[in-house]
């Protein structure tokens, strides 16, 4: 069965300006099995999230992935949490390295806050067994559900 992350990237592809297509060409992109391990071995992106002004705001978040859902740790009254209260969307971007041997994956959606209380079984058991530290200060969730994914590995990357 294919990862539902993988047939968004390809659903956001199809749909991409020429311009998206020209910057993120098809030999570029992440394969399937690489979009898959790149993500599982990465824990931190940069979230960027839009004041109630219209100015950016961006930081840094962990995050944790089931499907095209990206759940991301934080504490009510953050930045974050105001800034989706007013423009409940999220772009999250996962990177590193630079030059020839450079990755990136972008994922945009809808995103909510949900109580800590509220959090599904599932990523409650991913956080279990991986980060049970975040118990310690977290009392919200954020829930990022992707609409748009796009990825790109430069030449000499080993995504």
């Amino acid at each position: 069965m294919a990862d539902p992350l993988v047939e968004l990237q390809n659903r956001t592809f199809e749909h991409a300006t020429a311009a998206t297509n020209k910057s993120y060409p098809p030999e570029r992109r992440l394969t399937a099995e690489q979009l898959t391990a790149y993500l599982g071995r990465r824990e931190y992106a940069v979230v960027g999230t839009a004041r109630p002004d219209g100015r950016p705001h961006a930081s840094m978040s962990l995050y944790l992935r089931s499907g095209t859902t990206f759940w991301l740790p934080t504490v009510s009254g953050s930045i974050r949490v105001r800034n989706l209260g007013e423009q409940p969307w999220l772009t999250l971007v996962i990177a590193e390295n630079d030059d020839d041997t450079h990755i990136a994956v972008i994922t945009e959606g809808p995103a909510t806050v949900v109580g800590r209380d509220d959090l599904p079984d599932e990523v409650r058991t991913l956080v279990d067994e991986a980060f049970a530290y975040v118990w310690k200060w977290v009392d919200v969730w954020i829930r990022l559900d992707a609409e748009r994914v796009l990825s790109y590995a430069a030449e000499a990357a080993h995504p």
